[in-house]
């Protein structure tokens, strides 16, 4: 019986075995997994899907009204480190990449974001050595011609989010969301230098001419879009004000729900005099948008850990050296209608605020896509 029962037990082994033989020669090569392209395929393919609903959700977002975020929420978000997030997006994006990585990284962004690389005076991938190069690209001469009927011009290619009248010191981000007009600018200085408060409103105390009135334009960058802005007019350049701050998005969808979203955030405001009075260029950072360049301005530095949320810092363009363009007779930088001023990282968003007589007309609708160079007014 024993005898029996050990036989009967070898067999089992045996069996065992082979078996166990058999499953480790069937994955092909040793221990070694097989590929499976299914996963990689549903994660790129699903996080474009993200972002195809994230935007379209945007855009069904600007038909509703608006439903703001709670002080609560606001500020939370307020807290997230979002600075230190864009500083280590900036250094990522500083990061040389190998030339056979080049191509299918970037052409991956082309896809994703619907760049046009026709109208990039570079068009071989391999030329840009990082992220940031591919995004701070320039554009053939040609592709973006200047409307010479018109007195301003778009100064970025985007989207057009607001525009029209600056009415009770209050300026509109979106429809239906505003912003203070002094908080976003900051005091401004009367006749004889004086920041000390007055009886007219702010929106007053900058008009020159009382014939005259304030009018406002938002334009929206999107991560596809051409990254460099440029002059929208004729105009002299005084004072540069640098606000730090937050770098929340600025993505429509975001800018409806959190009131004075450009005042929270990072912003430099370049402020002078056009033919008609004051004018106004603020570039305002975003998320991994922390760094703002002024061509004219080396000194500049943004999102830098020095600078404290809640403060600003001027910087006088009246009297410089000679390396400085200036007026004839007067103080300034002198900027040309098309000039490139400065560039983002990546997507941001143009504020112009300007003096103009009160018959000044837009030739915009509200979320329009606009170009460098098209005309957006007129006399």
């Amino acid at each position: 019986m024993a005898a029996a029962w050990r036989r009967v037990c070898s067999g089992l082994t045996v069996r065992v075995s082979s078996v166990s033989c058999s499953r480790t020669l069937s994955t092909g090569r040793g221990f070694l997994p097989r590929p499976r392209p299914l996963p990689l395929l549903l994660v790129t393919g699903g996080g474009y899907l993200g972002y195809q609903h994230y935007r379209r959700k945007g855009q069904q977002d600007e038909e509703a009204p608006p439903h703001l975020a709670t002080p609560t929420q606001v500020a939370l978000y307020h807290s997230f480190p979002t600075r230190l997030l864009s500083r280590a997006w900036g250094r990522l994006n500083g990061v040389d990449l190998p030339t056979w990585l080049r191509k299918p990284v970037y052409s991956l962004y082309i896809w994703t974001f619907g760049v046009n690389m026709q109208e990039a005076a570079v068009e071989d991938l391999h030329h840009y050595r990082n992220l940031g190069e591919f995004f701070r690209r320039r554009l053939k001469p040609t592709v973006r011609p200047l409307c010479g009927s018109s007195c301003l011009i778009s100064p970025a290619d985007g989207k057009i989010l607001h525009f029209g009248r600056v009415k009770n010191s209050e300026v509109e981000q979106v429809k239906g969301v505003t912003y203070s007009l002094e908080n976003f600018l900051g005091p401004q200085k009367r006749r004889g230098n004086d920041l000390s408060p007055s009886s007219s409103s702010f929106k007053d105390n900058l008009l020159s001419s009382p014939e005259n009135d304030l009018f406002h334009m938002v334009v929206y960058l999107a991560p596809g879009d051409y990254h460099c802005f440029h002059s929208p007019t004729d105009w002299r350049v005084e004072l540069r004000r640098h606000f730090p701050g937050s770098l929340m998005s600025v993505n429509p969808g975001v800018a409806r729900l959190v009131k004075e979203l450009f005042c929270l955030n990072e912003r430099v405001v370049l402020s002078g005099q056009w033919q008609h009075g004051f004018f106004s260029l603020t570039a305002v950072g975003a998320t991994n948008v922390g760094s703002i360049k002024i061509y004219f301005d080396q000194e500049l530095q943004t999102n830098a850990p020095r600078y404290s949320k809640g403060s600003f810092h001027d910087h006088s363009y009246v009297a410089l050296d000679e390396q400085v363009l200036k007026a004839a007779g007067e103080g300034g930088v002198v900027l040309q209608k098309g000039t490139a001023v400065g560039e983002f990282n990546l997507g941001s968003t143009i504020v112009l605020l300007f003096e103009a007589p009160k018959d000044f007309s837009f030739n915009l609708q509200p979320g329009q896509q606009i170009r460098v160079g098209e005309g957006i007014g007129s006399l």
